[in-house]
């Protein structure tokens, strides 16, 4: 392919449609079709990147091999295709804004006034043939965030026009993604917001090419006509995506509306071969086929909003196909855990995770969730700030440590087993300075760890963080019982620990769910799944005997 192609993915009536899922469940199937495809996010907020947002206000923030810090949908890139991100494919405009304001204060644009056409929408521009240039892919898909007559979205929508000018017919085209609500009053699917989310597109100078209907009942032939007829599409490109019963379900539903059919078409590129999503439908009859069921618990303090765990949520689910089993996720937050609670609120549990986080709110809450399921011998998996409450935990109630802490949530600890990281001390920006994306770990031998990665003695995961395992209390912990089974060769900060009188409690720096795909889950997660399955067979032979 001499050129690379471009998509670009609107999305118009109402936010959180699903264009992420859409633009995945796309890229899969011409990945299947053997097209080199990568996907791209365009965020209209002014931060510079997600890093520095709470949960609570976009979801869980996801991080790359590169150090990334980067909106959630990557997170869905990445589990469809299996193919790496990297900064490239997350674009903010406060990122957009501080490469401009730079080169002006440089100097750069030889004391011409800068303004947001040409200045704003060529940087833009730039961004968006950054991966199509690196002569990688065969296709690039750019979803556009927000809804089309967003004040936000503006400069993003105008730079799509000029690049569908200049790249030239079957080069580039939009997908517009839209919603058919139906109304149960009247008893009918109302196309109207359609029409005027199409009409606002096009009063930016873009015409859509295909039109992607969200909906909760089946579009009828009748209302595809009508929708091709007054959004100017063919009738071809009006496609229905129906509610599913899981996002991985999209994929195949849009492969039977023939979506990457249509795309191909008005791309100019050939549609002969059949996608192979043999892999993908073992996955999902695993997946919806399940033989065993457990429960886990994820003890955390956003469990508000389950887009804070996005990248947990979804690990589970791939290593549930694996097992053959149904997990099965409580919610559980840690500020209501309490010595007098514990019973009532993590009973009956197959295995628990201890989320990551930041900040003391609801700290004590982890470390009690950590003692229970040490003393209780119920599978473990603590990530990040739940490693390091095990840390703490161990430290307290083993080692005998009473006020053993982190300096993140006791300046004065006369313990802090946790603690900053020297060269974390001198810094005072929050944003992009913790320590990011991937790092070497080295697998001591004969581990469970070691086992559950199936005899690797180095692996690569990434991270997240700012304090770590204090290396003057290692010898301690480690003759108390608490191994340190994961090591950074280059700066022999502990990343791993586990118990060795435990049928499966681990605790990890990194963050594996971000590496957890439909194709490779993560063996952490499958690892918990397995030991929760063995962990509920053996208490239900207990009561039973």
């Amino acid at each position: 392919m001499s050129q690379t192609k471009y998509i670009f993915v609107t999305g118009g009536v109402s936010s959180s449609l699903g264009k992420g899922i859409i633009a995945a469940s796309l890229a899969k199937l011409l990945q299947a079709r053997g097209y080199k495809t990568t996907i791209q996010k365009l965020d209209p907020y002014i931060n510079v990147d997600p890093g520095t947002l709470n949960p609570y206000e976009h979801g869980e923030c996801y991080v790359t091999d590169d150090g990334a810090e980067t909106d959630l949908d990557l997170g869905h890139y990445e589990r469809f295709l299996n193919v790496k991100t990297s900064q490239a494919n997350n674009v903010t405009t406060g990122r957009i804004y501080q490469s401009v304001i730079e080169k002006e204060r440089r100097g750069e644009f030889l004391g011409k006034t800068v303004q947001v056409v040409p200045h704003i929408t060529n940087e833009i521009k730039e961004r968006v043939q950054i991966l199509g240039k690196s002569g990688e892919y065969d296709i690039v898909i750019t979803e556009i965030g927000g809804t089309v007559g967003d004040i936000e979205s503006l400069p993003y929508i105008e730079a799509v026009r000029q690049l569908l000018w200049e790249l030239g017919d079957n080069n580039a085209i939009v997908i517009h993604l839209t919603l058919v609500p139906y109304l149960s009053a009247a008893g009918e699917l109302k196309t109207k917001p359609t029409q005027h989310s199409v009409k606002t597109l096009m009063e930016s100078g873009i015409k859509a090419d295909i039109l992607v209907c969200r909906t909760e009942h089946e579009i009828s032939d009748e209302i595809k006509n009508k929708l091709a007829l007054f959004c100017n599409v063919r009738r071809e490109a009006v496609i229905q995506s129906i509610d599913a019963s899981t996002i991985y379900d999209v994929p195949k539903l849009m492969q039977e509306e023939g979506l990457d059919t249509v795309t191909l078409k008005k791309l100019a590129l050939s549609d002969s071969t059949t996608p192979d999503l043999k892999q993908w439908d073992e996955f999902l009859h695993r997946h919806k086929n399940p033989k065993h069921e457990v429960t886990i618990g994820l003890v955390g303090k956003y469990v508000e909003l389950q887009d804070s765990y996005k990248s947990i949520l979804e690990s589970f689910i791939h290593a549930g196909a694996v097992n053959e089993v149904r997990v099965n996720v409580r919610f559980i937050h840690s500020e209501h855990i309490t010595q007098k609670t514990i019973v009532k609120t993590l009973g009956g549990l197959d295995g628990i995770l201890v989320a990551p986080g930041f900040g003391e709110r609801g700290v004590e809450g982890k470390i009690e969730a950590v003692r229970y399921a040490r003393e209780n011998k119920i599978p473990f998996l603590g990530i990040c700030l739940g490693m390091q409450m095990a840390v703490i935990e161990f430290a307290r109630n083993v080692l005998g440590l009473e006020k053993a802490s982190s300096t993140e949530m006791d300046g004065s600890t006369p313990d802090p087993v946790i603690s900053l990281m020297e060269e974390q001390k001198t810094i005072t920006n929050k944003g992009g300075t913790m320590r990011l994306g991937a790092w070497d770990c080295h697998l001591k031998e004969g581990t469970l760890v070691q086992e559950v990665y199936q005899g690797a003695t180095d692996i690569s995961e990434r991270h997240r963080h700012r304090y770590e395992f204090n290396n003057k209390y290692k010898e301690q912990l480690e003759k108390a019982g608490l191994k340190t089974s994961g090591i950074n060769k280059d700066t022999g900060l502990v990343e791993i620990v586990e118990l060795g009188d435990h049928p499966w409690f681990i605790g990890v720096q990194y963050h594996p769910e971000y590496k957890s795909t439909v194709a490779n889950p993560h063996p952490l997660f499958v690892g918990l799944v397995k030991a929760a399955l063995i962990h509920k067979k053996e208490q239900s032979n207990a009561s039973m005997a």
